[in-house]
């Protein structure tokens, strides 16, 4: 009996034993999960949003020059008009009698200038007899005198003459004062005619004025009169109508952040959709950014106009537009999910490269680029492509090296067609700014930041000088598509033989659901980090709820 307990404690203590270990290596097994998705190659688009309104790209408000009753309306909502057609009345009446109080203060002036014609005539006449006297007594008074030589007459009857001929004399200057006076009458009656001739004028623009007609061909999107209202025209005209000239050529006015405007620039594709048509997406391009910044309650944005055409007028002036631009985009690209970027296991950190040769100024560039930011340094280590494909792009053309600088300086040769006297030039460029990148490796974090945008400027402009006029503009847009495709460095875990295993890689464009994965043909993570390869996505502890895993402390500033 005593036997068979001992035999019966010894395999309970056994069970016990075997399932300890049983449950320790299950606990220890299962006390991490792992949420994983693949890495994946396919078309990628970098995106802006924004929210704006749409609105015709032309529209007109109507208002009077006039104030008054409005008698008669002939457009109402949604009215086609023509140019030129009636659309509303005034009552002319008042206006009806200023014109015939114009017209009969022209007729009063014109009669006054008839007056003083016939006045200044019988002013002439004077003057004639005036002069008529004078010569009859010029020579009567030379008879006298004559004959008082001969002693026929006294000379008394000749000093008579003698007054008479000078009496004559003031009587024709008299006669001519009064034809110069009645000479300015009429020019003072001719003036008054044109005073109101122009009276006239404007009491006939003014009835005019009483016609409100359609300035363009278009659409009344808005009334804001009613018959028998009075409008009064004082300093700002009054609006009675709003007139969008055309309706199947339309534009979205969108309010773009400030920090998103860099990348948006004019004919880009963008769609917008809007909650009269859900599920529907409308194609545009934008065709301005409007450099007038808004500044609302401290939020500043710009306006960035999307032209699109309206085909079958169903969107109406002032719908709200969810407006995506698309500012950069890839065909077939590696891209991984961006809850893969959040993600860090502890205690697992991306292996150091070995050391490996490298050339001098491309190393000096990379440390000016990453110096500050060791995760970055850490990713261009990993990878054959330095991350700042424009500020680089001089060494990479004179020594051989690959990616994107290379790249770039090709697409200057092939589509700016630089001329071998040009090429020349812009190596020589490269060459020469090589000995300025090596030199950055022996400044501060921040002096070296500066410096290199120092140094890019200046082989921006020394390139700049060395084109054709038409080669500039060109130019100048590949330097921007360049500058809005600078990558970033990031973090990412792949899992591998069951375990996870870290890797600094470098980033580029984002869709805001998956991020660009740049990993050059040489880098020596090229094996690893390629499509299909299982990717951590999520870390969860065994029996705790899922979360979403937070973004790590120190970690790389994504765009999304």
């Amino acid at each position: 009996m005593k036997k068979t307990f001992l035999i019966a404690g010894a395999a309970v203590l056994a069970l016990m034993a075997g399932g300890g270990w049983w449950w320790s290596q299950r606990t220890a097994s299962d006390a991490v999960q792992y949420r994983t998705a693949t890495v994946e190659r396919g078309p990628l688009q970098a995106t802006v949003s924004a929210s704006g309104a749409v609105n015709p790209v032309t529209q007109v408000s109507v208002g009077t020059q006039v104030s008054g009753q409005i008698k008669a309306l002939y457009a109402d909502f949604n009215s086609e008009v023509k140019a030129g057609q009636l659309i509303a009345q005034i009552d002319p009446e008042t206006f009806e009698y200023r014109l015939r109080s114009a017209q009969a203060d022209v007729e009063a002036a014109r009669s006054v200038v008839l007056t003083a014609q016939a006045n200044a005539a019988a002013s002439r006449a004077a003057v004639s007899r005036a002069e008529t006297d004078l010569t009859e007594a010029e020579r009567t008074h030379a008879r006298n005198l004559s004959l008082v030589e001969k002693g026929f007459i006294a000379q008394s009857e000749a000093d008579r003459t003698r007054a008479l001929v000078s009496s004559s004399r003031e009587a024709v200057k008299a006669a001519q004062a009064q034809l110069g006076v009645s000479d300015a009458q009429i020019k003072s009656a001719q003036a008054n005619v044109a005073q109101r001739d122009a009276a006239l004028a404007q009491a006939r623009i003014d009835l005019e004025r009483t016609r409100i007609t359609s300035p363009v061909n278009g659409i009344v999107i808005k009334r804001a009169i009613e018959k028998g209202q009075t409008v009064a025209a004082s300093l700002q005209a009054p609006e009675l109508f709003v007139i969008a000239q055309n309706l199947s050529d339309m534009q979205v006015e969108a309010s773009v952040d400030e920090a998103d405007v860099g990348r948006i620039r004019t004919g880009q594709k963008a769609s917008f959709t809007v909650d009269a048509f859900p599920g529907q997406t409308f194609e545009g391009e934008v065709r301005q950014v409007r450099k007038a910044a808004l500044n609302v309650a401290n939020v500043v944005t710009y306006v960035a106009v999307i032209g699109f055409s309206n085909v079958g007028n169903r969107l109406l002036p002032g719908m709200t537009a969810n407006v995506r631009v698309v500012t950069d985009a890839r065909d077939s690209v590696l891209k991984v999910a961006n809850s893969a970027l959040r993600v860090r296991v502890a205690g697992v950190e991306p292996a150091q490269p070995q050391a490996a040769p490298v050339d001098r100024a491309s190393s000096a560039t990379n440390s000016g680029a990453t110096g500050a930011d060791p995760a970055r340094a850490e990713a261009l280590k990993s990878s054959d492509k330095p991350a700042e494909p424009v500020a680089s792009t001089a060494q990479a053309a004179t020594s051989g090296a690959g990616g994107p600088q290379a790249e770039f300086r090709n697409r200057l040769v092939q589509e700016l067609q630089l001329t071998p006297e040009q090429q020349a030039k812009v190596d020589a460029i490269y060459a020469d700014t090589r000995p300025k990148f090596m030199a950055l490796r022996d400044l501060a974090a921040e002096e070296r930041t500066k410096a290199r945008e120092r140094i890019t400027a200046d082989i921006r402009a020394r390139i700049g000088d060395v084109l054709t006029p038409l080669q500039k503009p060109k130019y100048a847009a590949l330097v921007a598509q360049a500058a809005g495709r600078q990558s970033t460095s990031g973090r990412i875990y792949l899992m591998q033989d069951g375990k996870p295993k870290a890797y600094s890689v470098r980033l580029g464009i984002t869709d805001g659901t998956s991020t660009e994965l740049i990993v050059g043909p040489n880098a020596p993570q090229a094996g690893e980090l390629k499509e299909g390869a299982i990717l951590i996505t999520g870390v969860q502890l065994a029996g705790a709820p899922a979360a979403t895993p937070a973004r790590a402390a120190g970690g790389p500033r994504l765009p999304f």
